[in-house]
């Protein structure tokens, strides 16, 4: 078993928490009035936890939100899901941060985010984040954090503090090629794989997490992820599926899920929660993949970052009805 049992305590993610509005057009940027829909719970993180939680590991979430009716949409969702919020702050003066999304022709997305400069930036080692981390068995990392110099200081003490007790520690790179150009966020991100039992990337996430230039081969950034500790590597591949490369040279793939795309965001991050959450509760590997492609293909047919994460039933019942990709 690779990641630290569900009964050692939660599963931790800290980040920001944000509402999502998102426009049903498909058209160039957010500068003109649209059609919108939403308010949506979301921020990578959240989303994370929330379909950990939702298919049944025990979760927790580490944030801020605002005291307003988005903090409380996001509150009241994570706690549906099962997650415990205990240690999610309401910060009585900035807003719940927001982020605004329009997709374009060519598939990809305009966003306009209102994130650290909201209650989602206010991160700090309160005595509830203290007691969480106290009793968690897993941290997920979002690469993102690791440029915010408040939540990169908080993701560094747990870590190190869920380490020291057996727990362990997964991390999606997420990070943009342009914050890897920054010498200290390289470093941090080195540090943080140093720490990792499970890495998520997805792409050339790979090479920027073995710290080796992307036209390398893919077997040298293996062995340089696999020399600093990890034990499994799960490459995201979209509608191809997943693939797992692991420390003892095993490799398993699970086909991806033929359905009808309406909104892609979260879908990585739906992936994420359900394999930590499959490992942690005992699942093989193959049966994780399995799972977490499903929640990934679930929550791109439903408009909101997070409005398809699945329950174990109903990813099921998706993986039963549904056609696997020959391709």
């Amino acid at each position: 078993m690779t990641l630290a049992p569900d009964t050692l305590g939660p599963t931790v993610s800290i980040g920001e928490i944000l509402a999502e509005i998102v426009g049903t057009t498909v058209g160039d940027g957010l500068g003109e009035t649209q059609p919108l829909s939403g308010p949506y719970p979301s921020g990578a993180p959240a989303i994370f936890v929330a379909q950990c939680g939702r298919i049944g590991g025990s979760a927790a979430m580490i944030g801020t939100v605002g005291d307003d009716a988005f903090g409380r949409l996001n509150i009241d969702r994570l706690q549906s899901n099962g997650v415990d919020v205990s240690a999610v702050r309401i910060h009585p003066d900035l807003p719940t941060g927001t982020a605004f999304v329009r997709y374009q022709n060519d598939g990809s997305r305009d966003f306009i985010f209102n994130m650290w400069s909201s209650a989602a930036g206010d991160a700090s080692w309160t005595p509830e984040v203290a007691a969480l981390v106290a009793r968690a068995g897993h941290l997920h990392v979002m690469g993102t954090l690791l440029a915010q110099e408040n939540m990169w200081q908080l993701t560094q003490r747990a870590a190190k503090q869920i380490k020291a007790r057996g727990g362990t520690v997964s991390l999606d790179p997420n990070l943009r090629k342009e914050l890897t150009t920054n010498a200290t966020t390289r470093a941090r991100l080195r540090e943080m794989v140093a720490l990792t039992d499970v890495l998520l990337p997805s792409g050339d996430e790979l090479f920027l997490a073995a710290d080796i230039t992307p036209d390398a081969a893919q077997t040298a950034a293996l062995d340089a992820l696999f020399a600093r500790g990890i034990s499994e590597v799960v490459l995201k591949q979209g509608a191809a599926g997943s693939i797992c490369f692991a420390a003892d040279g095993t490799t398993n793939h699970a086909p991806g899920l033929t359905v009808t795309e309406i909104d892609p965001t979260g879908a990585g991050d739906c992936f994420g929660g359900a394999y930590v959450a499959c490992r942690r509760l005992g699942m093989p590997i193959k049966q994780a993949l399995i799972y977490a492609n499903a929640a990934g293909a679930r929550n791109v047919t439903m408009r909101g970052p997070m409005e398809g994460a699945g329950t174990r039933e109903e990813l099921d019942n998706l993986i039963n009805e549904t056609k696997a990709r020959t391709t």
